[in-house]
């Protein structure tokens, strides 16, 4: 079900909170909650006409031909049959309504097969088919392997083992690796069994519907307790269940409701420069028209003045018009409908035609087709070509967008000893390279065999039985979400929502401890050859805000352990005062890890006494039981749990640069296009990541790096910087005349142009957080549009997309914004233009794009060759179109004076008509289509072309 096809269900829901009860229709019906049908379709039989009509008269142009028709009717001022207008506008309407028609008709017939498809509902005791749209809130359903999720269920019991049961949920959030979800213990108990089933009267209480994928609240009461209800415990409409046999799952919410038709509305509707250009050209072409239908009804009421009186012998008029000022009156709208050429009917046809044309190139463009991924290039929103030729600055991701997010374990640090160099015999650190002999795990039957680590001295520690390298492996091989499949003997497959994941338990895999399965309460882990189970107490989940995750377990002979991994500056808060010496050696070993352009995260554990875990677990089951403000509950609790950590070491993964990345930024650098970087990376990584790709270089004037921890602070180094930049130019050292500089400079934006030589400013999340507070931002943005390079680091997705308003805002430039992850998505929405690359962290960033491809080297075409020629061929459009009009409008103005103001026509009437939705539509139409500005190759080897839009 495209559940994108239509609005889908808007607005915020009345509902304070849902109150659903199993097997129990007639109390469900008393809240009047919709049931399963869904509708994306926008008009019936019977409103097509009428709304398609009401529609299509929202755009002034449509409603003036209107207006111009009524004004036909009229005999006493019109020269021109009424058909010379019908004729054009019947031909638009009707084609528009054609395109909208054909579009409802394939949403009422993706309507009615979801709708059709058959559920077996648990009715009377017994499993009945029925069709979809008949399923309602407080029904119990079945689901069986390879089957569509009906509506977002509560799942109660399944054919795995502990209530599990898998989904893939690509039609939500486009991943296709396999998630797992689990049914509460005490409903998973019903099992398969009918009877239990139809007698379950549980009361679900839970937040009202919403658009939030990732999240749910709510609480079921059932035989007198209460049972904490989460994301983990439903299945949404929209995913498929896979590798499970059978569930069965009671109806939260259905039809509009769902989660997957509340994200079904439209997303902003983004308009180019060029629309905003059109409607006022047309208002200027509508006061021009005026103007001229002045001019000459003021030449026929001097003419009837002074000589029109002796042409009445030879031109009888059946009504004669004494007044010669009342016969101006009259010309005037007779002019008004001769010259109403000059506002073309066909423009905005014309305009649609000529973007789709365009959007085709771009799809059908094999040089930028990635052939190991399969993926062309796919435009998403055909209105916003032209803009391409006119973007000034581009806000991109790191991970995954530059980089290839296919992570390595390149080296780690454990109790302040690193690994992962290579020495020579007089103990010099060497480069790796192909003659570089790699540490061979033939030892492990279940090693990964394209994993290679090149320092001996790790598994050596290992085999001798080191405790804390020990413990550092078993952290990785514990700590995670990874979901593990044993196909055959001895073949491992790890689902992995996160590569950075994938790598970790990829390593510790390789190294001894091997991750084997897990259930709901329990992790195995083969260490060393022995296969150990762990209790698995609690998950500690990851998000943007923690930056870690911890899992609470407990070691077959009783120890209760917890460990956590997670960002350094977050960790590093959190440990035991006994470990400032070890913290200072590991901090030392991150910087050289992240200058290295690796990805590190620090590692630490913490022993646990019974006592202490009971005291604490009874908080987490309140905070998890509660309905108002559950998750500020949770972070409270998994504070309390998260201090006074031993630390272990930690890990530095390895992502490479994308293939072109560094062409391709060099280019768009010398198109006057600025790169911004914004990414949650440690500020090390991500400069040296710039100096990989030549965003920095060492013959850069200055970097500037803003790294404060109060606003004064902040302010400080954005006005040093702004003196440093305007001293190496202007000799402004004085603050007042620099204040003047800037307040003169704000209008006409051309800050920039006064700063000589090449800059870059480095920001982290915290300083950030702190510029973009209302009193800083003004002064943030100056130095950072004055730069070449930005590199915003730790930044969470919403900071990215405050970053872009406030370009928006502040400099009035055209943004672009590229990102291949679900937290590029704000970003991605807010810029003019949203890029989505479809990389390894699944299809969100794409779902909510305007053009999608594989790999970031494809930008340099996207903009340079067809935003360029896109740009280029609609503004000659344009001026052709209105030249064209123009040409033969005038020529009526022309005649007036001829004719004695009279406003009669030089042309017939049906060429009239024809004139610019047959005679002259197809050389302006091939031209916005087909003209080249420059040759193909010139494009690609000529950055500074796309400087036209300036």
């Amino acid at each position: 079900m495209n559940g994108d096809e239509g609005d889908g269900h808007q607005g915020i829901s009345m509902e304070k909170e849902r109150r659903v009860k199993a097997n129990d229709p007639e109390h469900n019906e008393t809240f009047q909650y919709a049931n399963n049908r869904i509708k994306t379709s926008k008009y019936n039989i019977l409103t097509f006409l009428p709304v398609n009509l009401f529609e299509q008269f929202q755009r002034v142009a449509n409603a003036y031909f209107l207006f111009l028709l009524i004004l036909q009717l009229i005999p006493e001022i019109s020269s021109l049959s009424w058909f010379t207008t019908i004729v054009p506008l019947m031909v638009v309407f009707t084609i528009t309504a054609v395109k909208d028609a054909t579009d409802d008709c394939f949403r009422h017939k993706s309507d009615n097969q979801v709708n059709n498809r058959q559920a077996e509902v648990l009715i009377d005791g017994r499993l009945q088919n029925e069709k979809w749209m008949n399923v309602k809130p407080g029904d119990v359903i079945k689901l069986e392997n390879n089957t569509f999720v009906a509506a977002d269920l509560l799942l109660l019991s399944s054919s795995e083992p502990h209530g599990l049961c898998y989904i893939e949920t690509a039609e939500l959030d486009g991943e296709t690796n396999l998630k797992v979800r689990q049914a509460l213990p005490v409903t998973s108990e019903l099992g398969p069994d009918i009877r239990r089933l139809a007698e379950f009267g549980g009361v679900v209480v839970c937040e009202p519907p919403n658009n939030k994928l990732d999240t749910f609240t709510g609480v079921l009461f059932w035989k007198d307790n209460r049972y904490s209800l989460n994301n983990e415990k439903m299945l949404l409409r929209g995913c498929v269940l896979r590798n499970t046999d059978w569930c069965f799952g009671m109806v939260i919410f259905a039809g509009p409701d769902t989660k997957l038709m509340q994200n079904s509305g439209r997303t902003k509707f983004k308009r180019t420069s060029i629309d905003r250009l059109m409607n006022t050209l047309a208002l200027w072409i509508f006061g021009f028209l005026v103007c001229m239908g002045i001019i000459l009804a003021i030449g026929n009421s001097i003419w009837e003045h002074q000589v029109g009186a002796h042409f009445r012998i030879y031109l009888f008029w059946n009504e004669v018009v004494n007044s010669s000022v009342f016969s101006g009156f009259l010309t005037f709208w007779s002019y008004i409908i001769i010259l109403n050429s000059v506002v073309p009917i066909s423009l905005y046809v014309s305009v649609e035609v000529i973007r789709l044309g365009h959007s085709y190139f771009i799809n059908w463009d094999r040089k930028m087709y990635c052939p190991q991924k399969d993926t062309p290039a796919e435009v998403r929103t055909t209105t916003l070509n032209e803009e391409l030729g006119q973007i000034e600055y581009i806000f991109s991701d790191k991970t995954g967008t530059i980089t290839q997010n296919i992570m390595t374990f390149n080296k780690c640090s454990i109790n302040g000893k690193t690994y992962g160099d290579v020495y020579d015999d007089l103990g010099r650190k060497t480069e790796i390279n192909e003659k570089t002999v790699p540490v061979d795990f033939s030892f492990n039957p279940l090693a990964d065999r394209k994993f290679q680590f090149y320092d001996h001295s790790l598994i050596e520690s290992i085999k001798l039985g080191d405790a804390m390298v020990h413990e550092f492996f078993r952290l990785l091989s514990l700590c995670h979400t990874v979901m593990s499949e044993e196909k055959n003997a001895g073949e491992l497959i790890y689902q992995v929502q996160s590569p950075d994941e994938g790598a970790l338990v990829t390593a510790a895999r390789n190294f001894g401890f091997i991750f084997k399965s897990r259930t709901p309460e329990t992790i195995t882990v083969e260490e060393m050859g022995k296969l150990v189970t762990y209790q698995l107490l609690a998950i500690l989940d990851f998000n943007n805000i923690r930056k870690r995750m911890s899992v609470i377990v407990q070691t077959p002979d009783g120890q209760i352990k917890l460990y956590c991994k997670g960002a350094d500056t977050i960790l590093f808060e959190r440990l035991h005062p006994s470990n400032e010496e070890l913290m200072s050696l590991t901090s030392d070993h991150l910087e050289e890890f992240a200058g290295e352009g690796l990805r590190t995260l620090a590692l630490a554990y913490k022993n646990l006494t019974e006592e202490h875990f009971k005291e604490w677990f009874k908080i987490l089951q309140e905070a998890n039981t509660s309905l108002d403000s559950r998750n500020d509950y949770l972070a409270a609790a998994y504070e309390e749990i998260e201090k006074d950590m031993m630390l272990l070491g930690a890990t530095a993964i390895e992502d490479k640069l994308q293939e072109g990345v560094t062409e391709t930024i060099a280019s768009l650098s010398l198109a006057n296009i600025k790169i911004w970087v914004l990414t949650g990376d440690k500020q090390e990584t991500a400069m040296n990541i710039g100096y990989s790709c030549h965003m920095l270089t060492d013959t850069m004037n200055e970097i500037f790096i803003v790294a404060s921890h109060t606003g004064m602070e902040v302010r400080e180094e954005l006005r040093k910087a702004k003196e440093h930049l305007f001293g190496q130019s202007k000799d402004l050292s004085n603050g007042h005349v620099f204040c003047e500089k800037m307040q003169e400079s704000k209008q006409d934006s051309v800050l920039e142009e006064t700063v000589t030589g090449d800059y870059a400013l480095v920001i982290n999340g915290h300083s950030l957080a702190l510029a973009l507070e209302g009193d800083l931002e003004n002064e943030f943005v100056e130095v950072a549009c004055m730069c070449k390079t930005v590199i915003c680091c730790r930044v969470t997705p919403l900071q990215k997309a405050q970053v872009v308003e406030l370009v928006k805002k502040h400099r009035k430039a055209v943004t672009l914004a590229i990102g291949d992850g679900a937290n590029d998505i704000s970003m991605i929405k807010s810029a003019h233009i949203g890029i989505g690359i479809s990389g390894e962290e699944g299809m969100q960033a794409v779902l909510a794009s305007d053009y999608s491809f594989a790999q970031f080297r494809y930008l340099k075409r996207l903009l340079l060759v067809h935003g360029r020629w896109s740009y280029f061929r609609m503004c000659k459009f344009l001026c052709y179109f209105f030249y064209k009009n123009f040409a033969f409008t005038l020529v009526h103005f022309w005649f007036g004076f001829f004719c004695g103001f009279s406003a009669q026509t030089v042309y017939d009437q049906w060429f009239i008509t024809l004139f610019n939705i047959v005679y002259a539509s197809l050389p302006v139409l091939a031209m916005g289509l087909f003209d080249q500005a420059i040759l193909l190759y010139a494009g690609n080897q000529a950055p500074n072309g796309p400087r036209i839009r300036q």
